[in-house]
C-alpha cells in the first residue's frame, strides 16, 4: 500500500494560503469540510500529479477531519456512507499517521456497516498510535465482531501497548469472548497486564474478587469464591458516588 503526502514540499506559503482561501470560499458549493476533500489526490475525478497539487495545509486537513469525527454521529446515514468512502481513501493513501488515526476515529463514530472493516485494518497499521486508536474504537462498539477482534489482538500481538489497549477496550464488552480473553491475560508475566485484565473483568462481569489473579481465575473457572466485603472507608466513599 503506497501512501502519499497530500502537500508535497517546495510549495510557497502564499500558494497554500491561496488554496486554503479558495477552499473556504467555495466550501458552500460542496458542503462542509470541502478543504478536506480537495487536499488529497484520491478525491479528484481526474489523474492527479503530485507536482501539480495545490491544497490546504496539513493543519487545516487535520482540523477539518477532527470536525468530522465530532459531527459524524449526527449525520444522516446517506451522508455517513458518502464520508465513509473518503475515510477509506484517507486511510489507504495518506502518509500522515495522524490523518489515519482520525479516519479510524471518524469510522468509529459512524453507523455505516463497512466502518468495522476499516477499523479492523487500523489494528495492522505500521504506526502505534493508529493501532491504539483502532483498539479504542472497537471498545466503543458493542457488537460481537468488535469483541472478537479485540480478543484476537490481545492474544496475538507482541506489542505490550497494543495488547493492553485491547484488554482495556474489552471492559466495554459483555459475554464469553471478552471474559475468555481477559481470563487468558491473567496468566501474563507482566503485573501491569494482569492488573489491567482484572480491572476490565470487573466491568465485564460486574463482580469484584479483589486484586489476586488466582482468585479471579478460580472464580471464572466456576470454583466457589466470595467477593470480599468492602471496607468501611470504601462504603462511605460509595455513598457519595
Amino acid at each position: 500500500m503506497q501512501r502519499v503526502n497530500a502537500n508535497p514540499g517546495g510549495r510557497l506559503p502564499g500558494v497554500f494560503l491561496v488554496a486554503v482561501l479558495l477552499s473556504a470560499t467555495v466550501g458552500c458549493h460542496d458542503g462542509p469540510l470541502y478543504g478536506l476533500k480537495v487536499a488529497n489526490p484520491y478525491y479528484s475525478l481526474h489523474q492527479w500529479q503530485q507536482d501539480e497539487l495545490l491544497g490546504p495545509t496539513d493543519h487545516v486537513r487535520r482540523a477539518e477531519l477532527t470536525k468530522l469525527v465530532k459531527a459524524m454521529p449526527s449525520l444522516p446515514l446517506e451522508r455517513q456512507q458518502r464520508w465513509h468512502t473518503h475515510l477509506e481513501a484517507i486511510y489507504e493513501h495518506d502518509a500522515s499517521p495522524e490523518m489515519r488515526r482520525l479516519a479510524i476515529r471518524a469510522a468509529a463514530a459512524s453507523s455505516v456497516p463497512e466502518s468495522s472493516e476499516l477499523i479492523a485494518r487500523g489494528l495492522k497499521d505500521d504506526n502505534l498510535k493508529v493501532r491504539l486508536a483502532a483498539c479504542e474504537a472497537l471498545g466503543s462498539r458493542g457488537d460481537e465482531d468488535s469483541a472478537r477482534l479485540l480478543a484476537e489482538t490481545a492474544g496475538s500481538t507482541s506489542d505490550t501497548d497494543v495488547r493492553n489497549a485491547a484488554l482495556a477496550a474489552l471492559a466495554s464488552h459483555r459475554g464469553p469472548i471478552a471474559v475468555d480473553a481477559l481470563r487468558a491475560a491473567l496468566d501474563s508475566r507482566d503485573p501491569a497486564t494482569r492488573a489491567l485484565a482484572i480491572g476490565s473483568l470487573r466491568g465485564v462481569t460486574g463482580k469484584d474478587y479483589g486484586n489476586d489473579p488466582q482468585t479471579w481465575i478460580a472464580a471464572l473457572d466456576g470454583e466457589p469464591v466470595s467477593e470480599p466485603q468492602p471496607q468501611l472507608a470504601d462504603r462511605i466513599r460509595n455513598l457519595w458516588r
